[in-house]
């Protein structure tokens, strides 16, 4: 009887020390390899050298702004992060229903310029789905540029663990993109989170005007979402300070994407939040250069909770709702129109918000 219980705890202290090994062995790789990228890096545009169209002052332009949820989060998803339960969000079959479903939406919208996030080009969530080649492919005559913000050999949580992802921020230009930039953002968590972490960016993508000394400035952006407050407000300032120098330069700006906050002056009355539910963040318009405009549409939300599933939710007069998705342009643009296109969530946790504006003289 000894004998046997001493074997017992032979095996069960060799079992801890091999997990503890293992667990060491998996953060040291993991921390050599981790993503740090420089503080700028230059992006590399598909038509690099070729000669393009070009807007011109008095031209109208469509811009659409979307989160495309890694084309894993549609309306059939929940997911553990938001206090869900799924870690792998859909089948292989379902992500080309999603892609299928915004290729197509983005194809109707018909835009100038398309600012999008969470698109991955290399992820085992997506079944290593170059979203963005699906994507460029829908539109073969655009520009495009893609910026990593997501990048880890293994994401080693929960389990089953996220595995390998490689994600990031994809614009698209039916214009001439000369040259583009990823501006690394501050960011919040300490190793060890940090290893296994997004790495948030801006893509600042610059678009001659024809006839003018002046650009076109488009700025693709992904802010914080899971921290407890104070990387949205560093990242936040760091963006005001980024657009108050192009803003200062004369250029047109258009900054837009999943700001993870609604803007101080969009009344989002109409979608209380409720306990026990991811809260979003609150971005005060007074922290940016006063030449600004803040575009968000409250009519639909942008956004929806990923708790649990909205396609099988009982009651979705109740459901989780944000509006966290949407523009900030100079005012030498003038601001003709900006709507969120209700999907429903078919494709994504969130919905597509475009606006029309003229460059003005």
């Amino acid at each position: 009887m000894k004998k046997a219980i001493k074997i017992l705890i032979k095996t069960v202290l060799s079992l801890v020390s091999a997990v503890v090994v293992f667990a060491i062995l998996l953060f040291a790789f993991l921390t050599i390899r981790e993503y740090r990228p420089d503080e700028r890096e230059t992006l590399v545009t598909a038509f690099e050298g070729q000669d393009m169209q070009k807007p011109k002052v008095g031209d109208e332009l469509t811009v659409v702004t979307w989160n495309v949820g890694c084309g894993s989060l549609g309306d059939n998803a929940d997911f553990f992060m938001d206090y869900g339960e799924m870690v792998y969000t859909a089948d292989k079959d379902r992500v080309n229903r999603n892609l299928s479903g915004i290729t197509e939406t983005l194809t109707c919208l018909d835009p100038d310029i398309m600012l999008l996030q969470e698109t991955d080009l290399n992820a085992s969530r997506s079944y290593h789905t170059d979203e963005t080649a699906v994507i460029s492919d829908a539109f073969p005559g655009f520009d495009h540029t893609f910026a990593y913000n997501f990048k880890v050999d293994i994401v080693p949580y929960p389990i089953p663990p996220i595995g390998h992802v490689e994600s990031g921020i994809m614009t698209l230009s039916r214009y001439d993109i000369t040259s583009a930039e990823r501006i690394s953002l501050p960011c919040p968590f300490k190793w060890p989170i940090r290893i296994a972490n997004l790495k948030r960016c801006v893509s600042v993508n610059r678009i001659p005007i024809e006839g003018s000394d002046k650009e076109l400035v488009i700025v693709n952006l992904h802010l914080e979402a899971y921290d407890s407050g104070e990387g949205k407000i560093a990242q936040t300032k760091m963006l005001a300070d980024i657009l108050k120098a192009e803003v200062e330069a004369g250029n047109y700006v258009i900054a837009a994407g999943d700001f993870n906050q609604a803007f101080s002056g969009t009344d989002i009355s109409a979608y209380p939040e409720y306990p026990g539910k991811w809260h979003c963040g609150l971005l005060e318009e007074s922290a940016f250069d006063d030449s600004l405009i803040f575009l968000q549409d409250p009519s639909a939300p942008t956004c929806r909770s990923l708790d649990q599933p909205y396609a099988t939710a009982p009651d979705k007069e109740h459901f989780q709702f944000y509006v966290i998705d949407g523009f900030i342009v100079s005012d030498n643009l003038e601001v003709l129109s900006c709507e969120t296109m209700d999907l429903q969530f078919r494709d994504s946790d969130h919905n597509p918000v475009v606006i029309k504006v003229i460059i003005r003289e």
